[in-house]
């Protein structure tokens, strides 16, 4: 333990970060700046406990990553130290392109997505840390012949996901997420430069799918949750329409900066260096500092929406298998005029929110998990004689609306 840095993580106990370039880039503002990015972005509101951080995320996923080489070395597979350095690397910084509250905002406040800012963040390390991100970057994009290194980073079976899920369920405190992590990770084995699970995993990672799939409609999508986020993001659509036809807003520097353009990948490409230096200034302070002040901005709508995120005085929705018709929609609408004591259009859609939700558990389609049986042969999950894992996607409509005896369908 002597080159790593000890740390004391509330899910697994102490875990070592590398000194070096890692731990170098852990104590950069940039990666510091996640301890202000909530993982679980409004989850809060319904598990009170959910107040974790993509710094939790990042250093959890790092420990898991460690893990991982640590026994595809033990089972024969080669993995240099620059490799395992490269790797270590690029599972740490693959979610340092998260905007404010995470998921929610990534399409409103920047239409940019977290992926490709995670990348540009990468790319403006490597120039200051003079080319020692060049092999974690060729990882990260799937441009290097070791392919199980990038499946170890992003795949269906990755260390992204296997650390989110354990650490979302421990401070949820939903039991439907908690997964085999340390069983899975001790099956895992590289068969023709590829990711595979040994045969004794199998059940291991049927349980981690279907956690998966729990997960999703019992947390990230709960209806609770899904109706704060639908709010903020509706207050954030206000804000633009306010400041861009000239209207008075006490807004942070940074956050200004964004709402005042819809700023592009290109934007973000072409002017890499000053675009990532205001989105570094950006989290979720900025926001909640911002709405408690729209309460008293003088738009009514905004003023509202603001209230009752910051009281959480939250919108009712209700999830359907099928589209809601035009004669519900238009009744509500109807309904929420009178209530609202206006018609006017822009408000009733910032006030009556539509929209659509999914989730698979496993993917056949593309990257599937790959068992290594006994006698030597690999397989898709989905060959396994036992496979029930469900593939379908499955759709949920919904519709969100303010909580009054006098809206309803």
């Amino acid at each position: 333990m002597r080159n790593k840095k000890i740390l004391n993580d509330p899910v697994y106990g102490f875990i070592g970060v590398p000194k070096g370039i890692v731990l170098e880039l852990v104590e950069h503002p940039y990666f510091q700046r996640l301890r202000r990015i909530k993982q679980v972005s409004l989850t809060h509101y319904v598990y009170p406990g959910a107040l974790h951080t993509r710094f939790h995320h990042a250093l959890g996923a790092l420990h898991l990553m460690i893990q991982a080489i640590e026994t595809l070395r033990s089972k024969g597979t080669e993995v240099t130290e620059e490799e395992a350095e490269a790797v270590f690397i690029a599972i740490l910084l693959h979610d340092i392109g998260h905007g404010p509250f995470s998921h929610t905002l990534e399409n409103t406040l920047i239409n940019v997505s977290h992926e490709r800012i995670s990348l540009l963040f990468m790319e403006q390390l490597n120039e200051e840390f003079d080319g020692k991100l060049d092999l974690a970057i060729r990882i990260f994009k799937d441009d290097y012949p070791k392919k199980f290194l990038h499946q170890l980073v992003s795949s269906q079976l990755d260390m992204d996901r296997m650390d989110y899920l354990n650490r979302d369920s421990f401070f949820t405190g939903v039991h439907e997420g908690v997964i085999g992590y340390d069983r899975i990770i001790k099956m895992l084995a590289v068969h023709d430069g590829e990711l595979v699970v040994e045969q004794k995993g199998i059940y291991s990672v049927e349980k981690f799918l279907i956690a998966r799939r729990l997960m999703y409609w019992q947390v990230y999508l709960h209806k609770t949750v899904l109706s704060a986020e639908q709010m903020l993001i509706q207050a954030l659509r206000r804000v633009k329409v306010l400041v861009r036809t000239g209207h008075e807003l006490e807004l942070p520097k940074s956050l200004r900066f964004f709402i005042s353009k819809d700023w592009t990948e290109t934007d973000f490409e072409n002017n890499r260096k000053v675009m990532l230096s205001h989105f570094a200034a950006l989290d979720d302070h900025d926001i909640a500092y911002a709405m408690k002040n729209w309460i008293d901005c003088g738009d009514r709508l905004l003023s509202f929406l603001s209230a009752s995120l910051v009281n959480r005085q939250l919108f009712r929705l209700q999830f359907s298998p099928e589209p809601f018709g035009e004669a519900d929609i238009n009744q509500l609408k109807s309904q929420i005029a009178n209530w609202w004591g206006n018609d006017d259009s822009e408000e009733i859609d910032n006030l009556l929110i539509l929209g659509m939700e999914s989730n698979s558990a496993y993917n056949k389609s593309k990257d599937e998990i790959k068992i290594l049986y006994k006698n030597g042969k690999v397989e898709p999950l989905s060959m396994h004689s036992e496979y029930e894992i469900q593939a379908k996607t499955v759709k949920k409509y919904f519709i969100c609306h303010p909580k009054n005896p006098q809206i309803g369908l």
